[in-house]
């Protein structure tokens, strides 16, 4: 077998996504593929050399996964919904599951259902401070859950999602604070979870151990999970507002808590 390049790589993913609404470019410096919609611009950016990796060990089953995980995630950017009045101010916020769900006065706050270990609420931002979304005032807009819910996801992936990069032991460890109050909530965006996936070499973990820090770890061997299991302790036991010290391994679009086990694989909860 000829050794995969980043050129033939690229050829293949082209090949396999081409479609007319789509635009692509390839960063000969960077070593990277960009696949955008012409009509917005919104995209994603293919790291090829990590997915050379991926191929070299899985084959053609390498491609499929990130074929499916790119036109899942332009195809989540693609959606919109008509926004009027305060709307563009909704965002969800992750708490930990022992969060207070109705306020001192007993109002019923409105959330959902994240994973074991977190719900999502909704704030209305006010600039420098917000609030939690209640009933009454769901019930005052004529609002269903539903809706609430479709508007706050579509604001939080329209959030920047830069991140910093560091790399332990060989794992590959991306950070995003924006310090925007919804670091966490990006956690909730599908389309930025994939793009992460498509992009990662061994096994994606994610973890939001509290509102200003959502972690992305790209595990390439055990010690990766040690690394994380004392970083996520260590932004638990700092933040502000505390979610949830057990990371969550990503993979079939769920989000599965891991108890880390020193020196072994993470046993699902």
């Amino acid at each position: 077998m000829s050794k995969m390049t980043s050129i033939k790589m690229k050829k293949m993913i082209e090949d396999r996504i081409a479609r007319p609404e789509f635009r692509t470019s390839y960063n000969r410096d960077k070593d990277t593929f960009r696949i955008e919609w012409q009509d917005t611009g919104q995209g994603m950016t293919i790291t090829l050399p990590n997915v050379i990796a991926k191929y070299n060990e899985r084959g053609e089953a390498a491609v499929d996964d990130l074929e499916e995980h790119v036109l899942e995630a332009l195809r989540i950017m693609h959606e919109t919904h008509e926004l009027s009045g305060m709307e563009k101010q909704i965002y969800p916020v992750i708490r930990a599951t022992s969060f207070p769900t109705e306020t001192n006065a007993g109002t019923k706050l409105v959330y959902k259902e994240h994973t074991a270990e977190t719900r999502v609420f909704y704030a209305l931002d006010l600039g420098k401070s917000y609030r939690l979304i209640d009933e009454p005032m769901l019930e005052q807009e004529g609002w269903s859950y539903g809706w609430i819910d479709e508007i706050a996801s579509f604001n939080v992936r329209s959030l920047a999602n830069d991140y910093k990069k560091d790399t332990v032991a060989e794992n590959d460890f991306y950070f995003v604070a924006k310090q925007d109050g919804y670091d966490a909530s990006r956690i909730l965006n599908e389309a930025f979870l994939e793009e992460m996936l498509a992009n990662a070499k061994g096994e994606l973990a994610v973890a939001v151990p509290h509102q200003d820090v959502l972690i992305f770890a790209d595990i390439q061997n055990k010690a990766g999970y040690d690394i994380l299991a004392q970083m996520t302790m260590k932004f638990f036991a700092e933040g502000r507002i505390p979610i949830t010290s057990l990371p969550f391994i990503y993979e079939d679009k769920t989000l599965e808590p891991v108890f880390i086990l020193a020196k072994n694989r993470p046993e699902k909860k």
